[in-house]
């Protein structure tokens, strides 16, 4: 009986655990000759991740309705779930933002840092800060 509810409680956890993770799909908008914006739709299918891909002309506008304030904003915005992601940032962050259950709209790789997902050169320290729902906060450097 012991082992039953032991192995009972493991699957639980395993299943809470993979429950708190991000919902490995994202909607992507981004301009249409944006060439690093395409790197990291690839790292996001690369890792599994179910991606849609929408080119916009007024991706400033798209922003603005989004709540994604000037001083964080990068070259590429999606949705996952009901958070906004800025920019190029990695998924080890997205997962820490839905384990977290952060009360954000979203949070943002400020800036174009080179080695970061989906950008080349020679890695750079990637901050990932939050926005909307109060001040901006650093949730780590990736």
């Amino acid at each position: 009986m012991k082992s039953v509810v032991l192995a009972l409680g493991l699957v639980l956890t395993s299943i809470s655990a993979w429950a708190a993770d991000a919902p490995r799909q994202a909607v992507v908008y981004k301009n249409q000759s944006c060439g690093c914006c395409g790197g990291w739709v690839d790292y996001l299918r690369d890792n599994g991740w179910q991606v849609v891909v929408h080119d916009v002309d007024d991706l400033d506008g798209l922003k603005d309705r989004m709540g994604v304030p000037d001083q964080v904003r990068s070259c590429h915005t999606a949705k996952v779930g009901h958070y906004v992601i800025e920019g190029h940032v990695p998924i080890e962050a997205i997962d820490k933002l839905f384990q977290a259950k952060l009360k954000v709209t979203g949070i943002a790789a400020p800036g174009m840092p080179q080695g970061s997902p989906g950008m080349s050169g020679v890695k750079e320290p990637n901050p990932i800060v939050t926005f909307g729902g109060g001040p901006s906060k650093l949730i780590g450097t990736y």
